[in-house]
């Protein structure tokens, strides 16, 4: 198998790593982009399942250090992979220590909070990995295609009168900042994928009965406002892209590469944090040898 070593694992992410909205479109961003790669799809899985193990290992000194999280944001137009994708990229990783979150449309309770209220209550404990399927950017996403959503949101006409969108963007940046300034790594998946393999997907749901619970009526209506969702994904990432919460602009036509990638992001941000395991004094490995003594004694 054709590997690909960690220089050139390093170099693929700067292509999809967003840092600032200087010069951002969608457009320079292909979504059937493989890097260049010259593996195939089984390889692609391999590669995978090496990544997943080398994720295992560093969120076991994520869980034994516990002192920085890392929250994993998913966003995604509709059949855009985010359920496949965490399902294989945490495949291997020890559920104790990890959160997923999905977040559907909010209801009364929700609904009479700021946006952000349910969204931080959902964030991972140190020491944990947290996933959001959707997130806080359904708010300036869904919102923004659809603004008669905010309508059930009950906010004041004063505010949604001047610089509305501007202001929630600086919200969600000053939530993220927030969030780093107390140990937890914020990544941001945007799983980029083409209009026509939208398409195929949903035939393919259709296509099999095993799936047909996939496919919504809505999902349709909603590929008509491809245009605008495009946009608004677009203004969303320009405008809340930073060093320390980056988003990853992930071609997501093919599943494999969108998960390497996805693996790889969360392999590097892990290794660039400080994380020794505990270690014992004098007392406490003491006490360790007087354990082993006493089940030794045992037999």
């Amino acid at each position: 198998m054709t590997s690909v070593h960690a220089e050139q694992r390093k170099a693929l992410l700067k292509r999809y790593r967003i840092t600032s909205p200087k010069g951002f479109s969608l457009a320079d961003h292909p979504p059937s982009d493989t890097g260049g790669i010259a593996i195939d799809e089984d390889e692609g899985k391999l590669l995978l399942q090496e990544g997943v193990e080398r994720l295992s290992k560093l969120q076991e000194a994520l869980f034994a250090n516990g002192r920085w999280a890392l929250l994993a944001v998913f966003q995604a137009k509709d059949a855009g992979g985010k359920d496949g994708t965490i399902k294989h990229v945490m495949s291997g990783i020890n559920p104790q220590g990890v959160s997923v979150t999905s977040f559907k449309q909010p209801g009364p309770v929700e609904l009479s909070h700021d946006f952000l209220w349910r969204v931080h209550q959902a964030v991972p404990m140190r020491g944990h990995i947290g996933i959001f399927n959707r997130s806080h950017y359904e708010e300036v996403l869904v919102t923004r295609v659809h603004s008669e959503a905010l309508d059930h949101e009950n906010l004041p006409d004063e505010v949604r009168a001047h610089k509305f969108w501007k202001h929630r963007y600086r919200d969600i940046r000053n939530f993220e900042a927030y969030l780093g300034r107390q140990g937890t790594i914020v990544l941001k998946f945007f799983l980029h994928i083409s209009k026509e393999e939208q398409r195929k997907r949903f035939l393919a749901r259709l296509d099999d009965p095993d799936k047909h619970w996939k496919f919504s009526a809505s999902d349709l209506a909603e590929r008509g406002y491809w245009d605008q969702y495009q946009t608004a994904y677009e203004d969303a990432i320009a405008a809340t892209a930073t060093p320390d919460a980056p988003w990853m602009v992930v071609p997501g036509d093919n599943k494999w590469y969108a998960r390497l990638i996805v693996v790889e992001a969360m392999i590097q941000a892990l290794e660039k944090l400080p994380l020794p395991v505990p270690t014992l004094d004098a007392e406490d490995k003491a006490k360790l040898q007087k354990a082993r003594k006493q089940l030794e004694a045992e037999t």
